[in-house]
């Protein structure tokens, strides 16, 4: 059995908590509460604490730090803007105008003649051919039975905004609705005639230009 040694005394068993419970309400007695009031809070000064706020210097490190990471952000926006903006460039002169060259290139290599005009009604009419850049081509294709055929290459809108647009002309003369658009991502296509040599000036959808030459086949 074990034994407890309290202020010189011997206890042995369950006495031992007998005598704790004496001495535990003797300190009770004898202890000075007034020593809690260290520990107190007034009312008042309970409120003042809760309606303490932040000082100026605090809100004006908050505001700027606001700020900064605004900018940082924007700045982060920008720059992604930007890349987009070149990749975009670079995939329209690497991809889509070589492609437009292609077609523009094939058609009025094997064609008989081609004329520049300022609008498919002037080209069907024959009117007011020019030299000076233009968004209309005009070109004929003989046949083998020797007969003639013509088409037309129009960047123009139709409502469903700008493209280059291919036109073939009836025998009647009346032109119907594009048999279909060559491409409708350019911002402009122009055409003009140097010396006899046709050259198209492509400009994409980020301002990039570029310009192809090309000749009838002889």
């Amino acid at each position: 059995m074990k034994s407890l040694n309290v202020e010189g005394l011997k206890v042995e068993g369950r006495r031992s908590n007998a005598l704790h419970a004496q001495l535990l309400l003797c300190d009770i007695q004898t202890f000075d509460f007034s020593t809690f009031r260290l520990l107190t809070f007034r009312p008042s000064t309970f409120r003042l604490l809760l309606r303490r706020g932040f000082t100026l210097v605090e809100l004006s490190i908050a505001i700027m730090m606001g700020m900064l990471t605004s900018a940082m952000v924007l700045a982060l926006f920008n720059q992604q803007l930007a890349f987009l903006r070149v990749y975009q460039a670079q995939n329209f002169l690497a991809e889509d105008a070589p492609l437009i060259s292609l077609y523009v290139s094939r058609l009025v290599g094997k064609a008989d003649r081609f004329r520049l005009h300022d609008n498919v009604s002037d080209a069907l009419a024959g009117l007011r051919p020019r030299l000076t850049a233009s968004p209309v081509v005009y070109m004929t294709f003989r046949q083998p039975d020797g007969t003639l055929r013509a088409s037309v290459l129009s960047f123009e809108n139709r409502g469903a905004g700008l493209g280059l647009y291919y036109y073939v002309v009836p025998t009647s003369g009346v032109l119907g609705t594009p048999q279909w658009y060559v491409s409708k991502r350019p911002s402009n296509i122009s055409f003009t005639m140097e010396n006899g040599v046709l050259r198209m000036t492509i400009t994409g959808p980020a301002n990039e230009q570029i310009t192809y030459s090309g000749t009838m086949q002889q």
